[in-house]
């Protein structure tokens, strides 16, 4: 009986942690700010990431391997429900291959090139401009209205941008004088754009089976990408702290932080969630200031300001139409 009764006391003992984690996971799992934090959190070390594979990994090798294991893990978990869906994707076939190819995967392609020439700090503001590009290109394709409030949104974030590329300096302004690095950034942010235009028309399957055919789209595009940079430019092959680093960004802000901002989609809806994508920028500039040593300036803090602003008023309008 004695014996009976240790035996449960270690069994309990050793259960009681299994349940702490449980129910801790439950909780984080269940709450959309925590995850969508956490989310927006990983994002924003993409851009550290970035400037830290300067010299470490050629940036097109870079996003073969990230597509690469993100197509590995995801065809792990989906490839059933993959086939399954095939009848439906194979119409689209086309489609597929612009959104992942270009948009995803071109997208990287500059954003990586870009972190060659620019800060970090610069990367993350310039990328919170898409919402301004996402509303022209809705216009631009689809007709989408926009009205004189959207409109003051988006020449203020415009505006943000002119700021961050001439360094706030007029001087540089009149004379045409840009980062290269900068510029390449807003070209990539409009690849990014034009994909989240693009869902607008996507077919009706789960959500992590069409980021995973995406992946395989976007894979296929760093095969060509990869080539001409390695005859052109040359192949910077990863060490030990390159291997890390592309480990990283394959792990944290390619899948991981993917998964736990649809969560945050599931609990609170699209709307919603998409205004935590305005914590990027900061956790961007945030982290460059402390962990590379990175200046922010007071024309960061203007642009920033002016972006924020630009977002505000697409935000306003947004909810003042769903409340008519």
């Amino acid at each position: 009986m004695v014996l009976c009764r240790t035996a449960l006391v270690v069994i309990l003992n050793k259960a009681k942690p299994i349940c702490m984690r449980s129910y801790l996971f439950s909780r984080v799992y269940s709450s959309s700010p925590l995850l969508l934090f956490l989310a927006t959190l990983g994002w924003g070390t993409n851009t550290i990431a970035s400037r830290l594979a300067v010299g470490e990994v050629s940036p097109m090798l870079l996003i073969f391997f990230r597509w690469g294991i993100v197509v590995l893990i995801l065809l792990s978990f989906y490839w059933r429900q993959m086939i399954v869906e095939w009848p439906v994707i194979k119409p689209r076939l086309k489609w597929l291959l612009i959104m992942g190819g270009f948009g995803l995967s071109l997208f990287n392609a500059f954003f990586y090139i870009a972190a060659h020439s620019t800060t970090a700090v610069n990367l993350g503001i310039i990328q919170s401009t898409m919402p301004g590009m996402i509303l022209l290109g809705s216009f631009m394709i689809f007709g989408d209205r926009i009205n004189k409030l959207q409109l003051s949104g988006l020449l203020l974030t415009l505006l943000g941008v002119v700021i961050i590329v001439t360094q706030g300096s007029i001087e540089k302004l009149m004379q045409l004088t840009f980062n290269n690095g900068d510029l390449l950034m807003i070209f990539a942010c409009s690849f990014y754009a034009m994909y989240t235009v693009g869902l607008k028309s996507r077919p009706k399957i789960p959500g992590m089976v069409m980021l995973a055919y995406f992946s395989v789209a976007a894979f296929l595009m760093t095969v060509p990408l990869m080539i001409v940079e390695s005859f052109v430019y040359g192949t910077v092959v990863p060490g030990a702290k390159g291997c890390a680093i592309v480990l990283y960004i394959a792990l944290v802000p390619s899948f991981l932080s993917q998964i736990l901002f649809m969560r945050g989609v599931d609990l609170i809806g699209p709307g919603s969630a998409g205004l935590y994508a305005n914590l990027v920028p900061i956790f961007s500039a945030i982290m460059a200031v402390f962990l590379l040593s990175e200046t922010f300036a007071f024309f960061h803090l203007a642009a920033m300001t002016l972006v924020f602003g630009g977002i505000g008023l697409f935000e306003y309008q947004t909810r003042r139409k769903v409340k008519v």
